[in-house]
C-alpha cells in the first residue's frame, strides 16, 4: 500500500550531549548537580518502547513556534530507552518520536512524524488543537497517524500520514521533586465510618460566591475555605474527584462546539489535568494539586480519585496517535484476531492490555505515584471489570487484582470498583475480592423502584437496606464492601430523578440517543419544571425519602455534589459534555429555604450516622436473638407491628419497618470494651395513601422518640415526639419515620396530643 507523499523530516543540532543516564525510574526526573551527575544539573529521561527501532527525545524552548531540538536516545536497557541531558531544568517541555514499522495489518503503527506525550509525564502544557487540515473545531488532521481524509475510507487507517504533529499537541513538562509530605496528616477514616461525596473539581466551585473568581473551577478553588466549609458542615469524610488525570477532548465533541467535561478520556496517568490549575501549567499544577490535598486533609477529608485505566483518549483504529499507540500499539492495547482492529470492552474504542507487564507497570506506577507523591487516599476504578480481564474473560485472579493485593502501598488505600464493563460477562457486582469495595447499582435500582412504587415486593429492599449480604457476605467481606448510592455523576441528579421520567439530552447534540433510557424515575405527575405547589411539595418529599433511605442504610453512602441542595441538570442524564451551568453546582439554591432545609436534613442524618455505630455496622446483621432479652440484632415489621414472616416478604407491599438493635453490637472500643448503642426503628412507607402503623411493643421497646419525619419540610418540628410501644401512629403517604427506642427507665416527656406525624 502506498503512503501519502513523504516530507523531509526536520533535524536539529543538540545543544548538549546526551549521557547514558538510567533506565529507572521511567519518565523525566530532574537531578540536582552532584557526584552522580558529574556536578551538572539535568534531567534523566526513560521511556519503555519495547518494539521500537529508535527513539528521539524532543525538547522545546520558549521561542516563537517553540523551537524543537531532537536527541537520539542510544541506550536501551530491558526495552527502556534512556539518557541524561545536562542543563535541562524543571519547566522544560518535551515529547518523543518513536521509529518502527508501519504495518497496521499486524498492529504495528509506528510513525515518527507524530510527537508523542510521555506516558509518565508528571505535568502537561497545552492541549490537542485544530490545525491546517483539521477543519473548523475539529482535531488537527496532523494528530492522526494515518491519513484521516484518505478518499477510500475503508482503508484510511492503513495509509501513514507524514505530516508533523508537534505544533498541535501538548508537551510533557519536567517537574522538580521537592516535597516529602512531612507536614501532611492523612485522616485515615475507617471504611465503616466513611461518607463519600462525588464532585467535579471545576463544576463544584465555578458558581461558588465565596470563592474568588480567579480561583473558581480550579484545585485552589476546591482548597478554598468557603468550599471546604460546605464539606465539613455537611459531614462527609471523603471527596471522590471525577477524573483529574490529564485528558483530551474527543473530535466529535469539538466539531459540535462542545468539550469533554467529565474527563473520562485520559491521556496522562501521572499528570494533574492542567486546565484545573490557577497558577500555571509548567509544573505549577502539581504543587497546586498537592496544596489542595493538604487543605482537605487538614479539614479531616480524604481524597479519592476516579481513575480511568481501562482505555485512553486514542480511541479505535480511526482515532488520533497521541501517546501509547505510537510507542507500541501491539503491546499497550488489546487487539482483535485481526490485529488491525481493537478489542473494545469499554465502549470508547480501545481497551488497555493490562495483562502485559509494561501496561501493568504503567498503571501500578501511576497509582503509587498518586499515593506517595501526590498524597491521595484511594481510587475509584472506572469500568474495573475491564482491568480484571485476563485473556478475554473477567478473572478475579487476574494479574491486575493479584498485584494490587500484594502491593505494600496500594493494598492500604481505599479501593472502589465500578464492577462492570460493556463486554460479554462484564457485570461483576459482588464478585470482587476482599480489599475492594464496589459501587452497588442493585442498591440504586431497588431504592429507586421502591419509592416510585415499582417493586413487586420488599425482599430486595431488605437486603439493600441491611448491607447487601446476598452480594458481599463471603470471603471475609463486610457491609462496607457496598458503596450505596441513589445517584451518581452518570444519570439524573436527585432532583431530576423526581422531576423527569424521560431523559432530555438534546443539548449534547446526539439526537437524544445518548444516555440510558432505564432511569427508574417518577416525575410526580408533571414532566420537568412545574409551578404546581402540590407537585413541588411531593418532589421535595421524595428527595427527602431517597436521601434518608440512603443515609440510614448499612454500607458506605455516596452523595453527589449538589444533590443535598436540589441541583438540576434540566433532565440531562448524560451531562459529560456540558461544561456550563448544566453541569456546574448552582450555589444560588442555598438561598431557597426549602433547599436549605434539605441540606440541613442531610447534615443531621450524617451526624446521626456518626454518633451511632449501629447505623454504620462493621459486620453483617445475623437476624438471630442476641443478649439476655433475646432480641434480634435486626428485625423487620409489618404495619401491624408484628415481625415479618416469609410470606410477608413475597407479598406485594409498600411499607417496611426496620428495627436495628444497638445492644451487644459485635464491636469493641479502643480499650476493648463492648460497644452499646441506641436502637432504632425506621418506617418506610412508599404508598400513595396514609397508613396506620403499630409500633412494636415489649420486649422491643417501652417507648419510641421521633427523630426524623420526611413528611415535614422543616425537621425542627419533628424531634421530641414520644409514643408508647404498641401505639398506632399515623404515617403520611410516601414518607420515612425514624424512631429512637427509649431505654428502660428513661422517662418519656409529657407532650400535647396534637404533636407528631399527621395524616394527609
Amino acid at each position: 500500500m502506498s503512503s501519502a507523499p513523504e516530507q523531509e523530516p526536520r533535524r536539529y543540532a543538540g545543544f548538549a550531549d546526551v549521557w547514558p543516564g538510567s533506565p529507572e525510574p521511567l519518565g523525566a526526573r530532574f537531578k540536582e548537580a552532584g557526584d552522580a551527575t558529574g556536578g551538572v544539573a539535568g534531567t534523566n529521561f526513560a521511556l519503555w518502547a519495547g518494539g521500537a527501532e529508535a527513539v528521539e527525545l524532543c525538547l522545546f524552548d520558549d521561542t516563537d513556534g517553540g523551537g524543537e531540538t531532537r536527541h537520539t536516545l542510544t541506550e536501551l536497557t530491558h526495552e527502556m530507552w534512556h539518557g541524561f541531558v545536562p542543563g535541562v531544568l524543571p519547566g522544560r517541555r518535551y515529547g518523543y518520536r518513536v521509529h518502527g514499522r508501519w504495518d497496521p495489518w499486524t498492529g504495528a503503527r509506528w510513525n515518527p512524524a507524530k510527537l508523542l506525550l510521555d506516558p509518565y509525564a508528571r505535568a502537561v502544557d497545552g492541549e490537542f488543537t485544530a490545525g491546517g487540515g483539521g477543519g473548523g473545531g475539529a482535531l488537527a488532521a496532523e494528530l492522526y497517524g494515518h491519513v484521516r481524509d484518505w478518499p477510500q475510507q475503508q482503508i484510511a487507517d492503513t495509509v501513514r500520514d507524514e505530516r508533523d504533529s508537534a505544533p498541535f499537541v501538548p508537551k510533557g513538562v519536567v517537574v522538580a521533586d521537592d516535597d516529602d509530605w512531612s507536614d501532611d496528616h492523612r485522616p485515615k477514616t475507617p471504611w465503616p465510618d466513611s461518607v463519600i461525596y462525588e464532585l467535579h473539581v471545576r463544576g463544584f466551585t465555578m458558581r461558588h460566591p465565596g470563592v474568588p473568581e480567579r480561583l473558581r473551577g480550579t484545585y485552589a478553588g476546591l482548597a478554598h475555605p468557603a468550599a471546604i466549609e460546605h464539606l465539613t458542615g455537611l459531614g462527609v469524610t471523603a471527596v471522590e474527584l471525577l477524573p483529574v488525570h490529564q485528558f483530551a477532548h474527543e473530535d466529535h465533541l469539538l466539531r459540535r462546539g462542545l468539550r469533554n467535561y467529565w474527563g473520562y478520556n485520559s491521556i496522562g496517568y501521572f499528570a494533574p489535568h492542567a486546565a484545573y490549575a490557577s497558577s500555571g501549567t509548567r509544573g505549577e499544577q502539581v504543587g497546586e494539586f498537592k496544596r489542595m490535598v493538604r487543605a482537605l486533609h487538614a479539614a479531616g477529608i480524604e481524597v479519592i480519585l476516579d481513575v480511568v485505566y481501562n482505555h485512553t483518549a486514542e480511541s479505535g483504529e480511526l482515532g488520533p496517535t497521541l501517546s501509547l499507540r505510537g510507542i507500541d500499539n501491539r503491546r499497550y492495547y488489546r487487539l482483535q484476531g485481526d490485529p488491525r482492529r481493537y478489542a473494545d470492552y469499554t465502549g470508547c474504542g480501545n481497551t488497555l492490555h493490562v495483562v502485559r507487564p509494561n501496561v501493568l507497570r504503567l498503571i501500578t506506577d501511576s497509582l503509587r505515584y498518586w499515593v506517595t507523591e501526590m498524597g491521595v487516599d484511594g481510587f475509584r476504578f472506572d469500568l474495573a471489570a475491564a482491568l480484571a480481564r485476563s485473556m478475554h474473560d473477567v478473572d478475579m485472579l487476574s494479574p491486575f487484582l493479584a498485584v494490587i493485593a500484594q502491593d505494600p502501598v496500594l493494598r492500604r488505600v481505599k479501593l472502589i470498583a465500578e464492577p462492570w464493563d460493556v463486554g460479554s460477562g462484564g457485570y461483576q457486582v459482588g464478585a470482587f475480592p476482599p480489599l475492594w469495595t464496589e459501587w452497588n447499582d442493585r442498591y440504586r435500582d431497588a431504592v429507586r423502584d421502591f419509592w416510585r412504587g415499582a417493586l413487586p415486593d420488599v425482599r430486595d429492599l431488605g437486603y439493600r437496606l441491611s448491607g447487601s449480604s446476598d452480594l458481599y457476605a463471603w470471603g471475609g467481606r463486610r457491609p462496607y464492601a457496598s458503596v450505596n448510592f441513589v445517584t451518581a455523576h452518570d444519570g439524573f441528579t436527585l432532583r431530576d430523578l423526581v422531576s423527569y421520567e424521560r431523559k432530555h439530552n438534546e443539548a449534547n447534540g446526539e439526537g437524544n440517543r445518548d444516555g440510558t433510557g432505564d432511569n427508574r424515575s417518577w416525575n410526580c405527575g408533571a414532566e420537568g419544571e412545574s409551578a404546581d405547589p402540590r407537585v413541588l411539595a411531593l418532589r421535595r418529599r421524595q428527595i427527602r425519602n431517597l436521601l434518608t433511605t440512603l443515609l440510614l442504610s448499612t454500607g458506605v453512602p455516596m452523595l453527589v455534589a449538589g444533590d443535598e441542595m436540589g441541583r438540576t441538570q434540566g433532565g440531562n442524564n448524560n451531562a459529560y459534555c456540558q461544561d456550563n451551568e448544566t453541569g456546574w453546582v448552582d450555589w444560588s439554591l442555598t438561598a431557597d429555604p426549602g433547599w436549605r432545609a434539605l441540606r440541613d436534613l442531610c447534615a443531621r442524618l450524617l451526624a446521626l450516622r456518626r454518633a451511632h455505630p449501629v447505623l454504620r455496622s462493621r459486620s453483617f446483621f445475623s437476624g438471630r436473638p442476641r443478649g439476655a432479652d433475646g432480641l434480634r440484632d435486626l428485625a423487620w415489621f409489618t404495619p401491624g407491628g408484628t415481625e415479618m414472616t416469609e410470606a410477608d416478604w413475597y407479598a406485594p407491599a409498600a411499607t417496611l419497618g426496620m428495627y436495628l438493635s444497638g445492644r451487644d453490637i459485635p464491636q469493641r472500643d479502643r480499650r476493648g470494651a463492648p460497644v452499646t448503642d441506641d436502637s432504632f426503628l425506621a418506617v418506610l412507607h412508599a404508598g400513595p395513601r396514609p397508613l396506620r402503623f403499630t409500633l412494636p411493643g415489649p420486649p422491643w421497646a417501652t417507648a419510641y422518640e421521633l427523630l426524623v419525619n420526611t413528611a415535614l419540610e422543616d425537621q425542627h418540628t419533628a424531634p421530641g415526639l414520644r409514643r408508647e410501644a404498641g401505639s398506632r401512629i399515623s404515617v403520611r403517604a410516601r414518607s420515612v419515620l425514624l424512631w429512637r427506642v427509649v431505654r428502660d427507665g428513661e422517662a418519656p416527656e409529657p407532650e400535647p396530643a396534637e404533636r407528631g406525624p399527621k395524616t394527609e
